[in-house]
């Protein structure tokens, strides 16, 4: 009997220690990164949808959209500032029930509105450079305005039960959860798959079907313009990225954490919970870094941007030099005098600067 009541203590103890997980790395990893992504990707599709706005007729068809890409980025983009607060505030969410709710769905508007729209440029580049002859003349704006309300509406259906989902502690400040709280992670991990097989994996397979055949027709055909080779291993490779970064870590770890958080409401506990629950949150962070390259899109489609892009870069770098230069060739005096602040402190930067 006291070899059984010892065996028990030390299963309790295990079990205890097994589900010991940093809930506080996510407050610490996740606001440096979304500041990151609120100005990057702001000034990345603000600079982005102006050039689009002024080459519109330059871009075809597909700049519908790019436009809708850039839109959604901006809508999840707004929401940011919020989440930083909520983490900042160490998980204390004060902005309401309905508005976490709003917060989690543009999050997931964002996500799979930027997949449905990427698959929906590779498979009109297949169509286009594939089938010439058959959709000359068919692939026209209206069609592109159609298929993306379909998208909308499409995702929009997707992410509408996660809004049903319990995600704040009643009333009162707490948490607001990106899932759903334990009481419901049993059913959230059934929707959760389907979701991940029909907004991820889905457009996934017909993105790689539709550029693998365009890429094999490419590397075949000796007669086709470098150019348009070119461009396709640059967006080929734009979306390699986005998928191997962003959504693919994103959407195996959650699920894997959503499994992991099941076991541990059945009592049944890993060593590898809390690697998961880490895993999930820097996976969490690279997802968001999607509206921070969408705009590589824009840079792909258009050469005018990039010369833009080259030009600034360049006039950046002469700008540096130059004040470089005009600081080694002032006097010491001079250059110190430029680090005052009040008068008095001349001493306290000196003494700084010379040792």
């Amino acid at each position: 009997a006291v070899l059984w009541k010892l065996t028990a203590v030390k299963k309790t103890m295990n079990r205890t220690s097994c589900h010991q997980v940093s809930f506080d790395f996510s407050g610490k990893f996740l606001p440096p990164v979304f500041i990151l992504v609120f100005i990057i990707g702001l000034a990345a599709n603000g600079w982005g949808l102006k050039s689009l706005l002024q080459n519109w007729n330059k871009l075809g068809n597909v700049n519908i959209f790019v436009l809708n890409l850039g839109v959604a980025d901006i809508l999840y983009l707004l929401t940011l500032p919020f989440l930083m607060v909520y983490y900042f505030m160490k998980s204390k969410w004060i902005f309401g029930d309905v508005f976490c709710k709003i917060t989690r769905f543009c999050f997931n508007l964002n996500l799979y509105g930027s997949i449905g729209f990427l698959t929906c440029i590779s498979v009109y580049r297949y169509l286009a450079i594939v089938h010439p002859v058959r959709v000359r003349g068919r692939l026209t704006l209206i069609h592109s305005v159609g298929v993306s309300v379909m998208v909308w509406v499409f995702v929009s259906v997707q992410s509408l039960p996660d809004m049903f989902y319990t995600k704040t502690f009643g009333n009162k400040s707490g948490k607001c959860y990106d899932t759903t709280s334990k009481y419901h992670v049993d059913n959230y991990l059934i929707y959760s798959l389907g979701w991940t097989v029909i907004g991820f994996c889905l457009p996934f397979f017909i993105t790689v079907g539709c550029y693998g055949h365009v890429i094999v027709l490419l590397c075949r055909t000796n007669t086709t313009d470098k150019v348009l080779r070119q461009r396709c291993l640059k967006l080929l490779f734009i979306l390699i990225l986005l998928f191997s970064v962003c959504y693919i870590p994103f959407h195996v770890l959650k699920n894997l954490n959503l499994w992991s958080r099941v076991l541990s409401k059945q009592k049944i506990s890993h060593q590898w919970n809390n690697g998961v629950y880490i895993a999930y949150q820097i996976s969490r962070g690279l997802v968001c870094l999607n509206s921070a390259l969408n705009p590589l899109v824009y840079l792909h489609g258009d050469e005018e941007i990039l010369a833009q892009l080259r030009r600034l870069l360049q006039q950046t770098r002469q700008a540096v030099t130059r004040l470089s230069i005009s600081l080694s060739q002032l006097p010491l005096e001079n250059v110190l005098k430029l680090f005052k602040v009040k008068k008095g402190s001349v001493t306290v930067y000196t003494t700084g600067l010379l040792h």
